[in-house]
């Protein structure tokens, strides 16, 4: 009987969220910006998530001008779908509503060739990857056992060499994915400005003066304070209410 009722409460959840997502889309398409946020939030409240849903909800903050809330739902999105094309076109459009123009300091040398590979996919395909390829090692080593020829023999031995080659290369990608996703803390300045301040005190000078929509990467907190870089590798301190973690 308990897992009857499990059953019902599990599939009443999933048709309200899937309702309260259709509804956002429906009101999306009709113009009511707001109501389909109203709906969009709802799922989310349901603890149901996924990039289409955060990508809807950023379409209507974007088209009601709210650069803060839009970038911050394109962000979220891009995590559960990284380089997903048209949220990083869609990204591009919301930034060019914001007010400051922070520069992107791009990676150079052997550290970008690294960052450039392991980006191209998220850690989880990795380590499916991984897995893929120990499969099609453990063929590979019955080809070589089972194998009648010489020829055939090398063949699948230098295939199972290749593959352990690249199953160590797809392995170190899913630890560097992993780490690099766990250790950045990308977030969002969600106060109509905010100012960013050499030291972790009201009182200290003020280094830059940013506003909403702004990207930024949290390294470290101290009581209400944020230690934050800015793309341009700026660094200062923010009152942590100023901005909001999109993870």
């Amino acid at each position: 009987m308990k897992n009857i009722v499990y059953i019902l409460l599990l599939s009443t959840q999933f048709f309200f969220a899937q309702t309260g997502f259709d509804q956002g889309n429906s009101r999306y398409q009709k113009g009511n910006y707001q109501e389909a946020i109203t709906a969009y939030e709802s799922v989310l409240k349901s603890n149901k998530q996924s990039a289409e849903l955060y990508f809807n909800l950023a379409n209507c903050y974007y088209k009601l001008n709210k650069v803060a809330p839009a970038v911050y739902n394109y962000e979220k999105a891009l995590l559960l779908k990284p380089n997903d094309a048209s949220i990083l076109n869609n990204l591009k459009f919301a930034h060019k509503l914001q007010i400051d123009e922070i520069k992107v300091v791009p990676k150079v040398g052997f550290a970008k060739i690294v960052r450039d590979f392991t980006a191209t996919f998220t850690y989880d395909s990795w380590a499916w990857i991984s897995v893929s390829l120990s499969s099609l090692f453990f063929l590979f080593f019955l080809g070589y056992y089972f194998s009648g020829t010489t020829f055939s023999k090398r063949v699948f031995f230098l295939g199972m060499f290749l593959i352990v080659f690249l199953i160590l290369m797809s392995v170190f990608a899913a630890i560097f994915e992993k780490n690099h996703f766990e250790m950045e803390r990308p977030a969002v300045v969600f106060a109509e400005t905010a100012s960013l301040k050499s030291e972790p005190k009201s009182s200290a000078a003020e280094v830059l003066l940013l506003h909403e929509g702004t990207k930024v990467f949290v390294l470290e907190t101290l009581n209400n304070w944020k230690k934050i870089q800015l793309t341009d590798e700026t660094e200062g301190w923010m009152e942590s209410r100023s901005i909001k973690e999109v993870k």
